[in-house]
């Protein structure tokens, strides 16, 4: 036996080699660089909108600065970094209008900057990845470049999140290490 057949003996049951670190198998824990910043994973869920279709999100801390990586594979993979957006740094009252019309505008400003409605989809938390299905409801709004965007999500009733985001390669990202 070699001196690395010892590692990959040490595979997990979902077939996690320690040798073959990448950004799409990163787990809690794991170190990795972006932006001349190194982030710990802090948290992993995963996103179900039915019919096999599936999203990814880690969550990323460094100085102190929370950010979410998601990951979307429809026929080639997506990346994108969003970070929480407070409901009022929406100029128009996202959530009144939601809960009197069932849906959103089709456009929203943000500092600024107009974005349209692209899609929406119902779908279920999944809190790491496993554990009970969460209904939730998201909409995306997209600049008119198709490179920023706006998620707003309604948890029940009158619970809503937003973020604000923006497409990322996988190659911007480095370093990944195995957290302690």
């Amino acid at each position: 036996m070699g001196f690395f057949d010892r590692f990959k003996k040490d595979a997990d049951d979902d077939g996690f080699d320690p040798l073959d670190l990448q950004l799409s198998r990163l787990r809690v824990g794991y170190l990795v660089d972006y932006d001349l910043k190194t982030w710990e994973v802090k948290a992993y869920n995963r996103y179900d909108f039915g019919e096999g279709q599936f999203a990814d999100e880690w969550e990323l801390q460094a100085d102190g600065q929370s950010v979410y990586l998601n990951r979307e594979k429809d026929d080639e993979e997506y990346w994108s970094l969003s970070k929480k957006l407070p409901l009022g740094a929406i100029e128009e009252n996202i959530k009144k209008h939601i809960m009197e019309n069932e849906d959103p505008p089709n456009q929203i400003t943000v500092k600024g900057q107009t974005y349209y409605l692209d899609a929406s989809a119902p779908g279920y938390l999944l809190k790491g990845g496993y554990g009970p299905r969460v209904p939730f409801i998201v909409w995306e709004f997209i600049d008119e470049e198709d490179r920023n965007f706006v998620t707003i999500e309604q948890w029940d009733e009158s619970e809503f999140e937003a973020s604000i985001g923006f497409e990322v390669e996988e190659y911007q990202f480095s370093n990944i290490l195995p957290g302690s």
